[in-house]
């Protein structure tokens, strides 16, 4: 019995966005330190010392402005912030700004910047720093936008050093969340070799496929923090090999671990669990045959067992999903989607049959090979299509691969991936938008680019949250992807350590994680 887990709730995300008239008021105060409840309050809380982390790929790119990669943001959260930066609960919170004011219109944004903020090169932040960082966002020099939600920002304006405002060109609701973009030095322009930011930790060294260090900020501006004199991000693909280094000692983490694995550690370890706001699904490249015709996508979500996956896969730790929102996201979530497509083998072979495949297809399902719990997944589905004669082949692709060929090059027939959540209902739904650069489904319906674009300036909130309930009932429809869960999220470290911080959004807070006498 393991004497030690720590469960926690599901996270509500119930208030992410702010109404009317909370936008035309002022946002202020301070990021939120270690929490000081349960066994942590009993216990001392130990500066210094360092930590060893396992993950499984390393960073696509150091500089933040370039990386797309979610296993980047999870390291290098500690190293980077923006005006805003979220808490646990996926609130926004000041951070390299001390207040905010939002015009009653919502286009316009005053920021005062925190007093004493300081990049890890020793320069005190400035409202140039911050109007460089927006302008690079936006691509004013290059005239290609590094970030596409920044090419509806008018003008980055700097009345003082102290103080930016940020215009937009129209409105833009959802805009807020993009004010946790990394400010980064003006005039600095080595961020993919040697990043600087005003985060808890500074950079210290990248070792392609070996490792990834960092150590403390002693000029941060929250008192306390972080506790860790050093942490490393240790690369390793390999989950059996990740778990035998816990159990040795050479880590003293393992974020992700699966949950079937945890009784053979048993209660010497301390556990952390809970919904990650993360939607596994199974993607089919619309823009080749046959997928193209939304009768095979059904006919393949009608093969799929996603409760059977759930089972085996996730040891029962997850939460069956119908479309591309996890619950986590409660006000905007639509119940009821994950009941579209109950297994139905007959109907499968019937939509195959109609869409001229009685005798069923050969595809293949690419995976990208250092996440084992998608190649586990694959494995499991490739069983299930064989019930209605689909062949289903699997190609395991390294993670570089899997970036370039199947995301950016949208090359594949199918592919099994966790798109991992936001702060922003928009931020997870514009991902299918006809116009949306990574649209890597190759989705394309009218009806639902209308629905998104309405949403992103629909000042009522509840007619918001409507409007986006609406769009994943079309992803369900038209069956884009075969949605199969949020699975938890579990943590194992070592009993000395505490302070750990689950998020709503894929990274790991290093600021709070503390050794206890």
């Amino acid at each position: 019995m393991l004497t030690e887990r720590l469960r926690r709730t599901p996270l509500l995300l119930a208030a992410l966005l702010l109404s009317v008239t909370v936008l035309s008021a002022c946002g202020s105060g301070d990021p939120a330190k270690a929490p000081a409840t349960g066994a942590e309050a009993a216990k001392e809380p130990v500066q210094g010392g360092s930590v060893v982390v396992a993950v499984p790929q390393d960073p696509d790119y150091l500089d933040p402005h370039l990386a797309v990669a979610s296993g980047t943001q999870e390291m290098m959260f500690n190293v980077f912030e923006g005006l805003l930066k979220p808490n646990e609960k996926g609130e926004l919170q000041p951070a390299v700004a001390q207040e905010y004011k939002v015009s009653p219109d919502g286009l316009t944004y005053t920021f005062t910047l925190r007093d004493g903020v300081k990049f890890h090169n020793g320069k005190t932040v400035a409202a140039e720093d911050v109007k460089f960082s927006y302008e690079r966002l936006m691509g004013k020099e290059t005239g290609k936008p590094l970030s596409s939600a920044f090419a509806n920002v008018e003008a980055v304006d700097t009345p003082d050093a102290k103080t930016v405002t940020v215009k937009l060109k129209k409105n833009d609701v959802s805009f807020m969340s993009n004010f946790t973009a990394a400010i980064l030095p003006k005039g600095y322009d080595n961020q993919n070799k040697a990043p600087v930011g005003t985060g808890p930790f500074k950079f210290v060294e990248f070792q392609p496929n070996q490792k990834l260090v960092i150590e403390k900020n002693k000029d941060y501006y929250v008192k306390g923090v972080p506790y860790l004199d050093k942490v490393e991000f240790r690369i390793m693909p390999d989950a059996e090999a990740s778990l035998l280094a816990l159990k040795s000692g050479d880590i003293d983490m393992y974020p992700r671990i699966g949950n079937e694995r945890i009784a053979e550690l048993g209660d010497q370890f301390r556990y952390v669990e809970g919904m990650q706001n993360m939607v596994q699904l199974m993607t089919m490249n619309i823009a080749r045959k046959p997928f193209d015709d939304p009768r095979v996508r059904q006919a393949v979500n009608y093969a799929v067992d996603t409760d059977e996956i759930i089972k085996v896969v996730a040891d029962g730790k997850g939460t069956k999903l119908g479309s591309n929102m996890s619950p986590v996201m409660q006000k905007y979530f639509q119940e009821g989607l994950e009941s579209t497509y109950n297994v139905n083998v007959d109907k499968a072979k019937s939509l195959l049959a109609e869409a001229g495949l009685k005798d069923g297809f050969s595809t293949t399902i690419s995976v990208p090979s250092n996440y084992k719990f998608h190649v586990d997944t694959a494995q499991v589905i490739a069983q299930q299509l064989a019930k209605v004669g689909i062949t289903a082949k699997i190609e395991m692709v390294e993670w570089a691969v899997w970036l370039d060929r199947i995301y950016k090059g949208r090359d594949y027939d199918m592919t099994i991936i966790g798109l991992t959540g936001k702060l922003d209902p928009h931020e997870v739904l514009v991902r299918y938008a006809s116009d949306y650069k990574s649209n890597f489904y190759n989705y394309n319906n009218p009806e639902y680019d209308k629905l998104i674009k309405a949403a992103q300036v629909e000042l009522d909130d509840a007619k918001r949250a409507q409007l986006y309930k609406d769009a994943q009932k079309i992803l369900t429809k038209d069956a884009v992807a075969v949605y199969i869960m949020d699975p938890n999220f579990t943590v194992a470290m070592k009993k000395e350590l505490d302070g750990y911080k689950l998020y709503p959004i894929y990274v790991q807070d290093m600021s709070t994680i503390h050794r206890v006498k």
